[in-house]
């Protein structure tokens, strides 16, 4: 196969990337390394498909991804993993730390296990699948990007939430979608406590169908009608000495 920049010794040329995906072993080369090869330009002409192996819990893989490029890590993941992602479908075949998929523009990016706290924060655009559970704010500041999360949430998910959509197929912790602005909240299950101008809103039609989209794009089998759909009160937009008990 035609090697990649820094990880031509790594790289497993036995495979033919037109054929299969290529292979990088991260107990053999650096983090560096391999992102300096998925930022190569021609990235997708040369190898449109990668898998990673041994990530053993390393920060920062795979992040500001700019290719139509496949990318599956076998393992767990450290922190950042997937950030800034642009068109590139990321997945991770095991748990990801701190801020996963943080600030994604665009594309998929998939973990298999659990996600640590802020996951998908200040995301833009794009899909982040999360197939276990999510900690503490996820899609805390989310701008546009959709969030599926399988099991629960923790606290102050959707935290000052502009834009995008959050389901959550299991329970939630307190203050969800405190201070939000126009991101769009579902949950299946049962919601510990809302933030601060988080209420909960009627499930329209619209609404139906849009969250039974969502859940098809992550893959989820779930019942559209156990979900309900929480938003803004919109009480917070602009400083009101009456509200002032609310920030």
């Amino acid at each position: 196969m035609a090697a990649l920049s820094t990880v031509d010794s790594t790289v497993d040329s036995t495979v033919d990337p037109a054929v299969e995906p290529a292979l990088v072993d991260l107990s053999l080369t650096t983090v560096r390394e391999l992102n300096t090869a998925l930022h190569a330009p021609d990235v997708a002409d040369k190898a449109a498909r990668w898998r990673v192996t041994s990530p053993g819990g390393k920060h920062s893989i795979a992040v500001g991804l700019d290719a139509d490029i496949d990318v599956v890590i076998e393992g767990h993941v450290g922190y950042y993993c997937a950030g800034m992602n642009k068109t590139a479908t990321v997945t991770v075949e095991g748990n990801a730390g701190v801020g996963v998929a943080e600030n994604m523009m665009s594309g998929t990016v998939r973990v298999r296990g659990n996600a640590s706290q802020s996951a998908g924060a200040t995301a833009h655009g794009g899909l982040l699948v999360i197939e276990g559970s999510a900690a503490a704010r996820c899609g805390i500041s989310m701008k546009g990007v959709d969030i599926v999360v399988g099991g629960d949430v923790g606290h102050m998910s959707a935290f000052m939430g502009q834009a995008g959509r959050l389901v959550v197929c299991g329970d939630t912790g307190d203050a969800l979608g405190d201070s939000l602005y126009e991101a769009r909240i579902y949950v299946a299950g049962t919601v510990k406590s809302l933030g601060a101008d988080c209420v909960e809103k009627e499930m329209r039609p619209e609404h139906l169908a849009e969250l039974a989209g969502l859940l098809a794009a992550a893959g989820m089998d779930a019942d559209v009608v156990s979900f309900r759909r929480f938003g803004s009160a919109r009480r917070l937009y602009n400083f009101h000495v009456d509200n002032a008990s609310a920030y």
